[in-house]
């Protein structure tokens, strides 16, 4: 028996919503596993790290003792710097040799790391799903596409190891499908726990910035609305090379995606980026509110950076 025309279409409607709602629980899925595997699992490995024309070498220690989760980043090219994470604090050794930045409660990812601990609220402004099967660093992956659902966001790649869930590669994609940058390993060895004394954090002689500030600090003196999904998850002042005086720095994340925004009185009347630009990887677009420089970064689309920074006003 023939169903009657009338009835066919929503019927077809039904089922590719079915399929679609199936594929995403599928790949949402694969990415609970891989936030899973990326903080529980022990490794090391060579990566790289491309960003517009620029690639950085980098060498990842990650190791697991019960409740403590240790992490290293080194950076094997170019000026030596060094990240060390243990469970939430975050110890970077900067190029002069003598000055450790220290984040407490530090909300930072580094790769393999880059899945947000709750993947299904993605759904909200991504799509995910399913793509095909490719080798990295000689293994078999699965690769997990997040496509936005508005002009505030690109698209995300990540190629997951099939044998242990690990993240061996994540990309980002612009809007015509051009690489904003990637991070892919070159080499990796899971499962070996890595020596405890490589996690050690060497303060003696080191002179330390404490970057944390009081989150709420900014909403005291500033209205800020960042696009939607979009949450504050960093809050501090920071010293920036070439600027005499700390700057208010806020980062937003909607899990996947990142932006800054930071706030600085000017000094001169020719300070500071204005309009929109490009630099390496990063849209940047400047303004002028008050007194204040207002720049906003990041690699997402300029329509997140303008309606954030245009959004900012005194209180």
């Amino acid at each position: 028996m023939s169903l009657p025309a009338a009835l066919l279409t929503p019927l077809l409607l039904v089922l590719v919503l079915g399929a679609q709602l199936a594929h995403a629980a599928d790949a949402v899925e694969w990415l609970n596993r891989a936030n899973k595997a990326a903080h529980q699992l022990n490794y090391t490995g060579t990566y790289v790290y491309r960003h517009g024309e620029h690639a950085e070498v980098l060498r990842v220690s990650h190791r697991v003792d019960g409740k403590k989760e240790s992490q290293k980043i080194e950076v094997l090219d170019g000026p030596h710097r060094e990240f060390i994470r243990i469970n939430d604090d975050v110890y970077c050794h900067l190029s002069d040799g003598k000055t450790v930045r220290v984040d407490k409660s530090a909300v930072q990812r580094f790769f393999p790391a880059v899945v947000p601990n709750n993947p299904a609220r993605l759904n909200e402004h991504y799509i995910p799903r399913l793509g095909g099967s490719e080798k990295v660093a000689g293994r078999n992956c699965q690769v997990v596409i997040l496509e936005p659902r508005d002009q505030y966001r690109y698209t995300h790649m990540i190629w997951i190891d099939r044998a242990t869930m690990l993240p061996l590669k994540s990309q980002t994609v612009n809007n015509r499908g051009a690489r904003v940058s990637s991070f892919v390993f070159s080499e990796v060895d899971i499962g070996k726990r890595p020596d405890k004394a490589l996690f050690d954090v060497q303060m003696a002689g080191k002179r330390t910035q404490e970057a944390g500030l009081g989150m709420g600090a900014l909403d005291d003196v500033w209205l800020l609305t960042p696009p939607p999904g979009y949450e504050r998850i960093l809050e501090s002042m920071r010293p920036l090379p070439g600027i005499k005086t700390p700057v208010l720095h806020s980062v937003y994340s909607d899990g996947m995606s990142n932006l800054s925004v930071f706030i600085e009185p000017i000094l001169d009347s020719h300070d500071g980026i204005e309009g929109l630009s490009t630099e390496g990887a990063m849209n940047v677009y400047g303004r002028r509110v008050e007194g204040h420089k207002i720049t906003a970064i990041g690699e997402v689309p300029p329509a997140a950076l303008l309606e954030t920074a245009n959004s900012v006003q005194k209180r």
